[in-house]
């Protein structure tokens, strides 16, 4: 087996147009973000370029920038390491998260229209049967994309470029606690639509602060007996 034991079909094709090394950067990405490689993973070149059928080169430099933007760790004399992140780092993270998301649901209340509502219904259905049929993976994604709309409809464009910054770290965090969340999530993702659809501000503000607040304590209390 490869070090970098990379689950069968979990990685990801290169689509044709831009830069190599930036095409290189986002599959890696992908790849750390979504756990296909685990936190303190050993990064092999040679290895990683198979995978991804291209030279050494683009995968070196695209480890230089997730080394740079704190996803990888370089060791000298080691290699490359897929970073394991400290509780701290996480709890400072998840707690900026909790304040983001806790004003979107508020102005999303305010500002959305029905259509926008009916989106969330629709994305609360489906992330309910992937959980009923444990798809943590499509759970995960719908809840970035829960999340994401929830943002959208909120119509502050500089709120959702600083929510876009910590958007793919929630979703490294989120990862490991998905299936320990299951349903419960999802209820409370439900509540929260209702809420919004009443125009409920004060309502949607407190239920998104208790639900992010919720995920945060399910990531420190992951490994609990």
């Amino acid at each position: 087996m490869l070090s970098t034991g990379l689950p069968q079909g979990a990685v990801p094709k290169l689509d044709r147009p831009g830069p190599l090394r930036d095409r290189v950067y986002e599959a890696l990405l992908e790849l750390i973000t979504t756990r296909a490689l685990q936190p303190g993973q050993h990064l092999v070149e040679s290895e990683l370029a198979g995978h991804l059928g291209v030279s050494r080169q683009p995968v070196r430099e695209a480890l230089q920038r997730l080394n740079t933007e704190g996803w990888v760790d370089l060791r000298p004399a080691q290699g490359a390491f897929v970073h394991e992140p400290t509780e701290e780092e996480a709890d400072q993270l998840l707690t900026v998260r909790t304040l983001l998301e806790a004003e979107a649901a508020r102005l999303a209340a305010l500002n959305a229209d029905a259509k926008g509502v009916e989106a969330l219904f629709d994305i609360v259905k489906k992330g309910r049967t992937a959980v009923g049929v444990n798809d943590v993976t499509r759970a995960v994604a719908l809840n970035a994309a829960f999340h994401a709309k929830v943002m959208e409809l909120a119509g502050n464009a500089v709120l959702a470029e600083l929510a876009a910054q910590v958007d793919r770290r929630v979703r490294w965090y989120y990862t490991p606690v998905a299936k320990l969340r299951g349903g419960t999530s999802w209820a409370e993702h439900s509540d929260l639509v209702f809420a919004i659809k009443e125009r409920d501000e004060q309502k949607a503000a407190r239920l998104m602060r208790e639900h992010t607040e919720h995920t945060r304590h399910s990531y420190h209390h992951r490994n609990d007996s």
